[in-house]
Formats: C-alpha cells, structure tokens, sequence
C-alpha cells in the first residue's frame, strides 16, 4: 500500500501517542509505588524502602520530564495534523485538555517539592506532596481518557453542516461509556508500571537471591501488580459489554464476527479474512460471544455484513491486537492468582526460581497489553476520527509531504528512547548488590 498523507499522518500520530503511552502510564504509576515506599520506611524506619523511594521519585522525574516534551508534541499534532477536527469540535471537548493541563501543572508543582524538600519542608507535608503528585498524574490521564471516550461516542452537541451547535462541555465531556474506559485505562497504567517493576527486581533476585533491597522492592510491587491484574478483566468485561452496545461494528471487528447470529462463538487466535468472511485458525467457544457481550447465550450479536463495507474498520488489525490484549491481560491475572495464593499460604511474598522467572518474563506484559489495548480503540474506530461524525481523512491537513515530519520525530524518539532506557539502567545498577557484601553498591552503610 503507497504512503499517502494521510497515512503519513495516521502513522505520525499513532507513532507519538505509542510512545507517549509509556511515560504516561510511568507517571500516574510510579509516585503511587514512590509514596508506598515512602510510608513504608516512614513507617518502619527501614532505610531500604526510603532508599527506594528516592529511586523511585528519581525515576519518576526523568519519565515526567520525556512525557512533558512527548505530550507536547501530541497537543501540537493534535492541530497541526487534524486541523478540521480541532478547528470544528475543540469547543466541543476542550473542557477536558483545559482540566488536563491544570492536573499536569498540579503534578509539576508537587513533584518539584517531592524531590526537592525532602530535607527542606516537614515529613507530613513532604508526603502529602507524593500524594499529591499520585492524584495529579492520575487526573492527567482521566481527563485525556474523557477526550477520547467523546472520539469513540461523541455526544454533547448537535451536528449540522456548519459544524457543532448547541454545545453542552459537560455532556461532551462525559460521553457515554466514559466510567468504563477511564478505569480501563487507569489500571492499564498501574498494573503495566508494577509489572515492569517487579520484572526488574525479579531478574536482580534472579542473581542476587540475597539482596534484601530488591526483595522489599518486590514486596512493594507485587500487590499493586496482583490487584490490579485481577480488577483488569472485570473492568475489560464491563467495558467490552458497553462497546458491543454503542459500537457494534468495532465488537465485529475484534471478534472476527462477519454474519449477524444468535448463539455467536467466541474465537480464540486466528486471523480474519475479509474476502472470504472467515477466520482461519481460530477456535471456537460455541455461544461464548453471546454470553460475554450480552450475558445470553442465545442473544444475537451483530456482524461486520450489516454495516456497509466502507466503515469496517480494518479488521484483522483490530482483530488480532485484541486478542494479544486478552492472552497477555490473561497470562497476568494468572500469575496474579499463583502468587497471591503463595502468599496466603508462605504468610510472605515469593522468593523462588520459578515464579521469579515467571515475574521476570511477565515484565513487559503490561506494557504490551496496554498498547494492544490502545491500538484496539484507535483501528476499531476507523474510519472515524469522531464516531459517526467526522471521518479520519476529512479531518487531516492538506498540507503536503507529511514524510519529513514524520522520519523526523520518529528518529527524535528514538534517541529519546534510548536516552531515557540508559537513564533508568543507570537508576537500577545503582542498588545492586556488591560481590562481596550483598548489599546495594557503594551503599553498604546504609544497611
């Protein structure tokens, strides 16, 4: 397929926000592990947890500092690609990035005095401030969650050939299915954060089975990342449910579902053709669809032939990154499950080899979940940039040679990436242990 502009621009912003997502969801979750740590030694007087809790504040910083500039470039991208749909509908939704920028200020702000006061203001006020810079990250992205929950269902106006009229901010601002996907999204960031983190400590214990430092480290993780795990497919269940109301074609697309029948299976893998209308590979659970989406196993379920052709949206694409989302989100809750079990049973969090490598494996699972998931919402809303309203290559910009801008940020990515990777490398060597004393470097004294 040649490159147009507009997938020039599809690319560019898919390719910033992919990016984006990351240390977005590092800074609603990292402070919540960072005043945990925080309490803890407070609590305590464990040196270990204040020690981490500083690395965590350190790290908090740095992917504060890259989501600034990657959020920056967005809100820029936002105008500069897609004119026609700010230009028509900014009045529309802007309630939201006005209240988003006022969460991120707030976040600025705390976390200036977090890193900086810890010696300077009074413990109280010192943790009241990692609260706060907790709360703030969170509203940051609760609000920009409402901004897209209005793309996938906008509401709050009323259409017309001139544009927009008789606007309602708040409406728009809570369109419907918003509790769904706002808590979808914000346990996304949790549990991909604390499944990184107790990735990292896992393959530190891995070597260093005796570093105390990364087993508390561990100990702070773990239940953030056993929670929410298992709080995920709850809320994707309510979530899924809404959308197979409101967006029928997009439940279609995801489930590979091309005729319209009562007593719809649920498909495990394959990969949907849409010459052929079939789904090779994929494994059926007969009436399983049924009873998910409509909690009856005889309830009919839209296919993608009742709509016409041109607004599937691409269907294998959104097809197969749901079901990575759903076998990653899967795998975790069952990790989550072993674990926490452990735990009820050894009265302590687990230590050995095996659940060790699993943690260290299911790492990155966050991360690609949340992704997956992200990527589900945005191809199973084509070819609308506003659901129903306004289509994707209506709103782009007829400014041509989209190349450059976007060869040109995707290599100011990766420099950034790579930047920021050596960064948090640097953060963890830091605590590891020394041969000798099996202790964090250069930090014996403390311990």
């Amino acid at each position: 397929m040649p490159m147009t502009d507009l997938l020039y621009a599809r690319a560019q912003m898919g390719l910033s926000l992919a990016f984006h997502i990351i240390f977005a969801a590092a800074g609603v979750a990292l402070p919540v592990l960072m005043v945990l740590s925080d309490w803890k030694g407070r609590r305590t007087g464990d040196a270990d947890y204040q020690k981490l809790s500083q690395k965590l504040a350190k790290g908090t910083a740095i992917l504060f500092a890259v989501g600034a500039v990657s959020g920056t470039v967005l809100s820029f991208e936002l105008g500069l690609l897609w004119p026609e749909f700010m230009g028509q509908y900014g009045e529309v939704i802007g309630l939201p990035f006005s209240l988003e920028g006022v969460a991120f200020f707030t976040e600025a702000i705390f976390l200036g005095i977090y890193l900086y006061g810890r010696e300077r203001v009074s413990p109280g006020m010192h943790l009241f401030s990692g609260v706060m810079v907790a709360v703030s990250g969170a509203a940051s992205a609760f609000f920009v969650t409402l901004v897209n929950t209005f793309m996938n269902h906008p509401s709050g106006f009323t259409p017309s050939a001139s544009g927009p009229m008789d606007v309602q901010p708040l409406v728009a601002m809570f369109s419907p299915g918003w509790q769904y996907q706002t808590a979808h999204v914000l346990l996304s960031c949790y549990q991909a954060s604390a499944f990184a983190m107790a990735g990292i400590h896992a393959f530190v214990l891995l070597r260093y089975p005796g570093a105390a430092f990364h087993r508390k480290a561990l100990s702070v993780a773990l239940p953030l990342a056993c929670v929410t795990a298992l709080l995920q497919p709850v809320v994707g269940d309510l979530s899924a449910k809404h959308v197979a109301k409101a967006q029928p074609v997009k439940l279609a697309a995801m489930e590979g579902q091309f005729e319209t029948e009562r007593g719809a299976p649920l498909r495990l893998g394959g990969l949907p053709n849409v010459e052929t209308g079939e789904v090779p590979y994929a494994v059926d659970i007969p009436k399983g669809l049924s009873i998910l989406a409509f909690a009856d196993p005889d309830a009919e379920v839209k296919g993608l032939n009742a709509f016409p052709r041109d607004e599937w949206p691409p269907v294998a694409k959104v097809h197969v990154a749901f079901q990575v989302m759903v076998g990653t989100g899967s795998a975790m809750a069952l990790l989550a499950l072993v674990t926490l079990g452990w735990r009820w049973r050894k009265k302590a969090w687990p230590h050995g080899r095996k659940l060790m490598w699993a943690w260290l494996l299911s790492g990155p699972l966050g991360v690609v979940a949340m992704e997956a998931g992200w990527l589900v919402t945005e191809w199973g809303r084509q070819p609308w940039i506003l659901r129903g309203v306004m289509r994707t290559a209506d709103a782009v910009t007829p400014v041509p040679h989209l190349a450059a801008p976007f060869w040109t940020f995707t290599a100011v990515y990766l420099f950034l990436g790579v930047t920021v990777v050596l960064l948090l490398v640097r953060q963890v060597a830091g605590t590891l242990p020394t041969r000798d004393s099996g202790l964090p470097g250069g930090e014996a004294h403390v311990h």
